[in-house]
């Protein structure tokens, strides 16, 4: 107990009534400082902060979790305006809350009409209310009904109304970061062009609109974030809900980085601290950019996401914060940068003043000035070095693009192709110019000559002697761990899977003859392996391996052997043996998905069966995207690669274009994946991929799946039925679902199901991948235990504009 009352900073009295009477007050920096709800979760009164370069701070009135060691701020009422120790807040006999600093100015007061309060109460929702009679329901006034930047269990966010970021980690007035619900029932993410201080602002976060049909975003008691319309009909679920109400504390803030965030915090349990469970966008330093403005960090900076998915600001070398206590204003260079006015010290003495700093991974995407090929990067550095207007080049590809000053919109690209170089001034240069050169005399020319030859001789003699040592020492060591590497490789590869050579291969298919099917990744074989003649496919490379290619190899190796789902294809045994190389999996007796909605000769599969199979691939991507130790996006979900066994369970196959996430990374950039027709329109946009990819890969799949029809018919009869997707979401939005199965009676028996796979399809096919479900949820709109609203025109919105 008294280590907790260390970490406050000051006293705290609670008052066990929860009414608070006409004519009581509070004094900043005095022993009754707060009034405190019933329970003791939530005190309202006056919280010492200090706003960034205020050396003694000020005073917030503010609510905060009062039982926890960091006292959270969840609304404060005079953010841009602090109270100096000594003021007083009181419920005067009139009715009226006010804030005066000790003069008796007053600094605030809430909107209340003229409508006078009888009491006020510290609720134990966390809402400060001002009530009009005994019954607090009918309030005057509240804390919830002008939030702040935090919303909390049983609080909404109603229409034309916000939540504006704090500025920074502990300045709490007001930053460029706005959430807004609009009365057009978007909810919207804004910021200015900062650092100007303009009117102007623009959205770089979005939600999917429901034509006015948004009315609030609600936490519930449950710690669910949902989208509700006018009638609380559920339209969406932003957040997912945490730990249970009883054992957590629950907040959703917008934070000073311009990100959404939901937060839990156990009420008893350690550790005792926040931990951010959700948040929106997923990577704020590529959602906010454009020509205008500095992006998500200062000009001359660069954002970088750390490990907890929070921005930081950092200044390039040799440049420096602008402002030490505030990073979002940028940097500048930390020496005198090139004066295009004199030439003399710009041009001829350049090489000598200035050189070139590599920044790889690092991009500046708003500063381009001037872009032409080059054949190597030298040259691209030269011309940097020799433009007085340069700043920063970026060589990729053979291309070379200049930068200029200010540099804006920095981030890094972990999938940048090629390294940006920042010009700086030498350690060693200062404004002047070099030292002269001074000649040295004739006859000691001379002499200096001939001891200078003898010496070149024998530099040179040495210099070859320990080169030749280097290089065969280098060579015997590199040697030895590549030996090493392989080895290591190989033991890692055997781990729990059988290492097979390849002439057992060769034997267990019959010298590769009978062909199960084949794709970009390789061609499959039938084979039999001794001693039980187990049945097993097994997938071979092309024999001329490319490094692609061995890449896609060690890909589905390390993702396959890793899995355990009974809805992934298991993986016997690999062959990595030379140029050979091999893939054995467990045999799949009922072939493909393809071959049973597709194949010649077969009948169409039961309704039954369809969405039985729908269901298990929903499951078996859900185990990829959020059960796996690592996080796996598949990339290449259809048909082909969904097989079924001989009790016609379907499983996930064909992982060689995977992509593998680090722990905690949710979007990554990589080049095309996939089959066309199931791509994701991301892959097409040079953004960063997610998840979402094989969401929507998913959805075109359940549309085949429920229509027993490929993604593009070019033969069919209308021409509003060539592409599935678009003939899909015409159907649906006429009400005439019926059209897609008229034919297949198993399906028009089952319409209601086939309505909810259908509008569960158009989902996952939304353009923005950010309106599409998570496998999560999607499995569970299958399985019918959540609602499914009315999905929206899946090209007609956007959620980072």
């Amino acid at each position: 107990m008294s280590f907790l009352l260390l970490l406050l900073p000051f006293l705290v009295t609670p008052q066990s009534n929860r009414n608070v009477s006409l004519g009581s007050s509070l004094t900043a920096a005095a022993s009754n400082a707060h009034w405190v709800s019933p329970s003791g979760d939530f005190a309202f009164g006056f919280e010492q902060v200090g706003n960034g370069t205020h050396d003694d701070g000020g005073y917030l009135l503010a609510v905060v979790f009062d039982k926890i060691p960091e006292r959270t701020v969840v609304w404060s009422a005079n953010r841009n305006n602090l109270a100096p120790r000594g003021s007083k807040v009181e419920l005067t006999t009139g009715g009226r809350l006010v804030l005066t600093d000790p003069s008796g100015r007053q600094i605030w007061t809430p909107d209340t009409g003229e409508r006078a309060a009888s009491h006020a109460a510290m609720l134990d929702t966390g809402n400060f209310v001002l009530a009009a009679a005994a019954n607090v329901v009918s309030s005057v006034w509240g804390s919830f009904q002008d939030p702040t930047d935090t919303l909390l269990p049983t609080q909404a966010l109603e229409r034309d109304t916000q939540l504006i970021a704090k500025y920074s980690k502990s300045n709490y007035s007001e930053s460029r970061f706005k959430f807004i619900m609009q009365d057009d029932g978007n909810l919207v993410m804004y910021t200015t062009h900062y650092p100007e201080s303009r009117a102007d602002q623009f959205a770089y976060w979005v939600t999917r609109n429901y034509i006015r049909a948004g009315y609030s975003l609600a936490l519930n008691q449950s710690g669910f974030l949902n989208l509700l319309a006018a009638n609380g009909t559920v339209l969406d679920t932003v957040f997912n809900g945490g730990g249970s109400s009883q054992d957590f504390y629950h907040r959703v803030t917008f934070d000073y980085d311009g990100v959404l965030r939901y937060y839990e915090h156990p009420k008893s349990v350690w550790p005792m601290k926040w931990d951010s469970l959700y948040f929106e966008p997923p990577d704020i330093c590529t959602a906010i950019g454009g020509p205008l403005g500095s992006g998500a960090c200062g000009y001359n900076s660069y954002c970088e996401l750390e490990d907890d998915n929070r921005r930081v600001c950092k200044c390039p070398p040799k440049y420096v914060f602008q402002d030490p206590s505030d990073e979002s204003r940028g940097c500048v260079p930390d020496f005198d940068p090139e004066d295009c006015r004199h030439p003399q010290e710009s041009n001829n003495n350049n090489d000598a003043l200035f050189v070139l700093a590599a920044m790889p991974k690092v991009n500046w995407s708003e500063s381009n000035y001037d872009s032409f090929p080059s054949e190597t990067e030298e040259a691209c550095q030269q011309s940097c070095l020799n433009d007085c207007r340069c700043a920063l080049v970026t060589y990729s590809r053979e291309t070379c693009t200049m930068k200029r000053s200010p540099l804006s919109n920095g981030r890094v690209e972990d999938a940048m192709s090629g390294k940006s170089l920042i010009k700086i001034r030498r350690s060693n240069s200062t404004t002047s110019l070099a030292p002269e050169y001074f000649p040295v005399p004739k006859e000691e020319e001379k002499n200096g000559q001939t001891l200078f030859v003898v010496g070149l001789v024998l530099s040179a003699c040495a210099t070859f002697f320990i080169l030749f040592t280097a290089a065969t020492f280098m060579l015997l060591t590199r040697r030895k761990m590549l030996m090493k590497k392989k080895k290591r490789q190989n033991d890692w590869l055997s781990r729990n899977l059988q290492h097979f050579s390849h002439c057992q291969l060769e034997l267990a298919t019959g010298g590769f003859t009978e062909v199960l099917g084949s794709g970009a990744s390789g061609t499959v074989y039938r084979g039999v392996l001794p001693p039980d003649q187990q049945l097993v496919a097994v997938k071979r490379l092309d024999k001329a391996v490319t490094e692609a290619q061995d890449q896609e190899f060690k890909t589905e190796v390390k993702v396959i052997g890793g899995t355990n789902h009974k809805n992934l294809v298991k993986l016997v045994g690999f062959c990595n043996q030379g140029l050979h190389r091999l893939l054995v999996y467990e045999f799949m007796r009922n072939g493909s998905l393809a071959d049973l909605l597709f194949g010649e000769g077969h009948s169409r599969p039961s309704w039954y069966t369809r969405a039985e199979i729908a269901s298990a691939v929903a499951r078996g991507l859900f185990y990829l995207h959020e059960e796996c130790s690592t996080q796996i996006i598949h990339c290449d979900i259809k048909p082909q690669n969904i097989l079924l066994d001989e009790s016609m369970t379907a499983k996930i196959s064909d992982f060689g274009l995977a992509k593998l996430l680090k722990v905690g990374q949710t979007r990554t950039l990589t080049g095309i994946r996939g089959t066309k027709g199931y791509c994701a329109p991301e892959w097409f946009k040079n953004m960063p991929v997610t998840t979402k990819v094989d969401v929507y890969s998913f959805g075109i799949l359940l549309l085949e799946l429920v229509c027993c029809r490929s993604k593009l018919e070019m033969e069919a009869e209308n021409e509003d039925e060539v592409v599935l997707a678009d003939w899909a979401y015409e159907c649906y939005q006429e009400g005439q679902v019926s059209r897609l199965v008229e034919s297949d009676n198993d399906a028009m028996a089952n319409i209601g199901k086939v309505e909810k796979f259908v509008k569960v399809a158009i989902w996952c096919i939304q353009d923005d991948p950010s309106l599409r479900p998570g496998m999560n949820k999607i499995v569970r709109m299958l399985e019918g235990s959540v609602q499914i609203p009315i999905p929206p025109d899946p090209a007609s919105f956007m959620s980072t504009v």
